[in-house]
Parts: structure tokens; sequence; C-alpha cells
């Protein structure tokens, strides 16, 4: 079958008889423009097979930003709900809107295959993350719980180089342990270096997390980004609403403003558009690559902590800040030169965005 797209040209496009419909069936609407990757791609010209690079790099850091937001946003939810109440409706809300979306554009349902990863993605990010995190805030500020997103992405990393099989570069591994060296040393200094009750908490939030954005990404090189979040939350569906059902009576509610736009927030931006363009990104440019933008992310949540919620940031933030870029620099530049593994049996099909 021949197919001819505006940014590559025409080219062949192998369709295995196979493969369900999931895989072969034209893209939504909402996701239109099929991607291409580099490991699929190797006889492009320079220019053209940069772009995908380019556009998932852009669209991770856009994920970035969304998930630099969710401490500070959750911070502020909790002013109205309790830490159960809090993830039940987010996850609820999030499904809503998940839910609508994919209706619209009548999506069709994930092969049979796939669900087993759905659910890693809903344990991780939909329920396990959250959770975990809110029931941590509870004893620990922002700026102290940044210290998980400072091992994430070495954490995300390794995960997803042995789950995908890619392979970076010897000088792409040195330069994620000196950013994750850098953040970590900075948010532990920013927090007085203690350790406090919560931190349990934050290091299983840590580990499931790494697990469903590795999951996430893989899922993303055979459906849509914001599908593979869409059907993870509604997998979720069920349990989030019967969640809310029984902890909204249970535990106080105070709206506030800060209070419900926190829910707002951490369902449709952190949830949804964070992790719709977070996956995107990552079908683009690798788990691992993509996974050391994250370095930027607690210098931002620390940013927002006190822009927002007033916490005092130390007079060393710029210099964190000039360390974790130059070593995100050297992790995209030598991330490109890394042995990207061939996609296994179970993504077969062409591959969309």
């Amino acid at each position: 079958m021949r197919a001819q797209d505006s940014a590559t040209g025409s080219g062949t496009i192998a369709v295995d008889a196979g493969t369900e419909g999931t895989e072969t069936s034209p893209t939504p609407a909402l996701d239109a423009a099929p991607h291409t990757t580099g490991a699929s791609a190797p006889n492009l010209p320079p220019h053209t097979a940069q772009a995908p690079a380019r556009r998932g790099t852009l669209l991770a850091a856009l994920g970035v930003v969304a998930f630099s937001l969710t401490f500070p946003s959750t911070a502020w939810g909790l002013e109205s709900f309790g830490p159960w109440s809090l993830v039940a409706l987010r996850s609820t809300l999030a499904a809503l809107i998940a839910g609508g979306f994919l209706l619209a554009v009548r999506a069709p349902v994930p092969a049979r295959r796939h669900w087993g990863g759905l659910a890693v993605v809903a344990g991780g990010v939909v329920i396990g993350f959250p959770l975990l995190t809110t029931l941590a805030l509870q004893t620990s500020t922002t700026s102290h719980a940044a210290v998980v997103v400072g091992l994430l992405p070495l954490t995300t990393a390794v995960l997803g180089s042995l789950r995908t099989g890619e392979r970076p570069s010897r000088t792409f591994w040195v330069a994620a342990l000196a950013g994750a060296a850098v953040v970590i040393g900075f948010t532990v200094q920013q927090s007085g270096g203690a350790l406090t009750s919560g931190d349990l908490y934050l290091f299983g939030a840590l580990l499931v997390c790494a697990a469903g954005y590795t999951e996430g990404g893989r899922l993303a090189r055979v459906m849509p980004g914001w599908q593979v979040i869409g059907w993870a939350l509604i997998l979720c569906l069920p349990l989030a609403v019967a969640g809310s059902a029984v902890a909204v009576p249970l535990e106080p509610v105070h709206l506030t403003a800060h209070g419900v736009l926190g829910l707002v927030w951490v369902a449709a931006g952190s949830t949804f558009f964070g992790l719709y363009v977070w996956y995107k990104g990552m079908a683009e440019i690798g788990v691992p690559r993509a996974s050391q933008l994250q370095l930027a992310q607690p210098l931002l949540t620390l940013a927002w902590s006190f822009l927002l919620l007033g916490e005092e940031v130390s007079a060393a933030a710029p210099l964190a800040a000039v360390a974790v870029l130059v070593c995100i620099a050297a992790t995209q530049r030598t991330g490109r030169r890394g042995r990207a593994a061939p996609r296994s049996a179970g993504e077969t099909g062409p591959v969309r965005s």
C-alpha cells in the first residue's frame, strides 16, 4: 500500500495481514499526521529525519512543564480535599475527559495484547504515582518531594533501556548520572537534608511511575500517545468512581478557589494533557533520551513552589539550573548516537502518533 506524507514524501508502508485493526486502521482526526521514528526511517534526508526528533523533544519538554506543576497543584488540591478523595476525583475527571475524546473520534479499542501494558500505565501513572505523592505531601514540602523527580529520569532511562532494547551511548549514561547527582544534591540541600515520614511513599512513587512511563512510551509506538493514557484512564474509571463514592463522604471537603483549581489542573493538565504530549514525545525520540528532559522538572517545581506557594528557594538554584541544562544537552546530543532496537513482534503495523 502506498502512502503520501507531506514531510517525508511518498513511501511504502508494509501492512501485516495478521495485524489486528488497532494498528492498521486509519489514524483518528485528532492525530492525523503519522510520525516516523529515527529507527524506522534510516534513509530519509537529514533535514527530514531530524524533524521528528525536534518535534519529539519539544513535545516531551512540554510534558515536563505540565508535570512540574503537579506538586504545587496537589498542595492546592489538599486545601479542599482529603488525599484519597483528591486522587479518586482526579482520576475520575481525567477519565471522563479522555472518554469524551475517545468517543468523539471513535477510537478503536486496543488489541488484546496491549491491555497488559495499559494496566501497567494505569497502575503507575494514573493510580500509583498520584496516590503515593499525595500521601507524601501531607508531611513533605513540594521542594522535598522534588527529590523523587530527581531520580525519576535515571530510573526511567534504565527501565526503558531494559524494556525496549534501546542502547544509549556510554557518554549518555555519564551525563544522566551527573544530572541525577546535581538534582538530588540540590533538592536534598534545599529541603535541609532531613528524611521525612513521607519518603517511603516518594520512593515507591518513583518506581511505579518509571514503570508506567516506560510501558507508555513503548505503547505510543503503535497507537497515538493520547490514546495510551486515554485507555489507561478508562481502565481505571470503575475503581476511580468507586473510590470517589467512598472517600468523599469520609474525608472533609472545604471548597476553595485554590483547591478546585488544583484538582482541575492535576486531572486535565498533569494527567491527561501532560501524559499525552509526554508519550507522544517519547515515541519520537525514545524512552531513555526523553526521560532526561525531566532533569529540569525539580527546578521548575521549585520555581512554581516559590511563585505559587511562597516556599523559599536557595540562591544555589541558578547554578543548579545551569548544571542541569548542560547535562540535558549532553544526553540529547549523545542520545542520537545510541543504537535503537528493532520493534518487537507486538509492535507491528505503521507507527502512529
